[in-house]
């Protein structure tokens, strides 16, 4: 993922993947030389072996003059060889079409370079839909119709503001079987589709498949605190949640915050999604909970007798905020979705009387969350996370003041979970919901005349 600005940072870490099977020859040097590393300190590289995920290793940046930066070949060999050996997963020997869905609003500049990356994706039959979602201005427009004339891409509108009113928008334009989500600000990899699909192989009831969200960028202190704290980014074992086998190691499943990844990048099978009604539009960016619509589907999914399935291999690299500003903005969202999210499940009995038996692990992990934590997995996960310590926020800058103000934002988080229920009610209010029966069972028939 490329960095349009330098780094600011004196920590700043470098980004990028190296694959098992391509190595250096160690005949042909010492070092590994890493373009456009100029002011970078560590080298963080994702690990794979073809589409496969190892894990990362986390090594230190050397400035030669011949080559700029670089790691030594040694030090990487070493890191290689404690990361587990993965193996592949198979792929199905059907392919089914994939309609990839891109919501955005007037950010062109982002979009730009994720299009790009999704139309570079190595996949037989995809198209792909953007959802211009209650855009001011026509730069989201001019840039498709300008810059991305391929075939295989369409612009609709959805003229009300809301990330779920927008999914639900692109989900009834969508053709393929599967329906890929993905943002407006990530690079996906060019096997992102194929790994998705991999993961639906796993098993007939699989409805719904997460991958893996890394940082593609690490360049100011901001984007290092957020990525010590969320979970979803170091998701590397692959597993398969029903609701009817609960994991062993997360006592909050099915309200695993995190563990099931996030709504950058997952599918779903899209008849299912439309007979789920779709996306809940009383959560989402552009409303007053500010978010939560990844937790109610994924949740919904399970509590509807499906299976979901986390894939590591399935690659979305996400550019995390770079500033305070930005990262106080997200603690927000992140806390009042994740506020009127569990009022939802309250307010279902269904979910109600599995959320009781979890409230006492509820309450303690939300309330750890106190101190400069953002949005994770369970408490007690076995997920294993980077192979990096977590930094505290006074270790990232020596400014005192800095770090004061950093700390801080996961009690901005706690406390806007308060705020969750009375604007999920307000939301519910206005008439927010899913999708209603009469325009589900219309796509059903035309998916039926499709196919026939």
């Amino acid at each position: 993922m490329t960095s349009p600005e330098a780094p600011e940072w004196s920590g700043a870490v470098w980004i990028g993947q190296i694959d098992v099977a391509e190595l250096p020859d160690p005949s042909a040097g010492d070092t590994v030389a890493l373009s456009d590393s100029v002011g970078y300190s560590r080298a963080r590289l994702l690990v794979r072996r073809s589409r496969a995920v190892l894990g990362f290793v986390e090594l230190d940046v050397t400035d030669l003059p011949e080559i700029g930066g670089s790691v030594s070949l040694d030090d990487l060999l070493v890191a290689l060889a404690k990361l587990p050996d993965v193996p592949a997963a198979v792929e199905p020997l059907i392919l089914p079409t994939v309609t990839v869905i891109i919501c955005t609003r007037d950010r062109a500049e982002q979009l730009r370079g994720a299009l790009t990356s999704v139309l570079a994706i190595d996949y037989p039959s995809f198209d792909v839909v953007v959802v211009d979602n209650a855009g001011a201005t026509t730069e989201t427009r001019d840039l498709v119709e300008t810059e991305f004339g391929d075939p295989r891409v369409r612009l609709v509108s959805e003229p009300l503001a809301g990330l779920s009113r927008a999914r639900n928008t692109g989900l009834l334009e969508a053709t393929g079987d599967i329906v890929a989500y993905t943002d407006d600000d990530v690079v996906v990899d060019r096997h992102w589709l194929r790994s998705l699909v991999t993961g639906f192989a796993r098993n007939e009831d699989v409805t719904c498949v997460t991958g893996l969200v890394p940082s593609g960028e690490l360049r100011t202190a901001v984007q290092r605190f957020f990525d010590d704290r969320v979970s979803w980014s170091a998701n590397l074992v692959a597993r398969e949640f029903r609701l009817a086998t609960p994991p062993a190691d997360l006592p909050m499943f099915p309200f695993s915050v995190g563990e099931y990844g996030t709504g950058a990048n997952f599918a779903l099978r899209r008849d299912t999604a439309i007979e789920l009604g779709g996306f809940d539009t009383a959560f989402g960016v552009g409303t007053r909970t500010g978010g939560g619509e990844d937790l109610d589907i994924f949740t919904r999914v399970l509590f509807a007798g499906g299976a979901l399935v986390v894939e590591p291999s399935a690659l979305v690299w996400h550019r995390h905020r770079a500033d305070l500003g930005a990262l106080r903005h997200q603690a927000i969202g992140y806390g009042t979705g994740l506020g009127a999210w569990l009022t939802k499940v309250a307010l279902n009995p269904t979910m109600m009387k599995v959320a009781i038996s979890r409230a006492p692990l509820a309450v303690k992990r939300l309330v750890s969350k106190g101190g400069g934590s953002l949005e994770s997995g369970d408490a007690m996960s076995s997920v294993p996370a980077l192979p990096v310590a977590t930094v505290s926020a006074s270790e990232l800058s020596g400014d005192v003041d800095w770090a004061k103000a950093v700390s801080k934002v996961g009690w901005i988080e706690l406390w806007s979970v308060t705020k969750g229920p009375w604007r999920y009610l307000r939301q519910r209010w206005d008439g927010t919901g899913l999708i209603d029966p009469a325009t589900r069972h219309a796509a059903a028939r035309a998916a039926a005349r499709r196919a026939a």
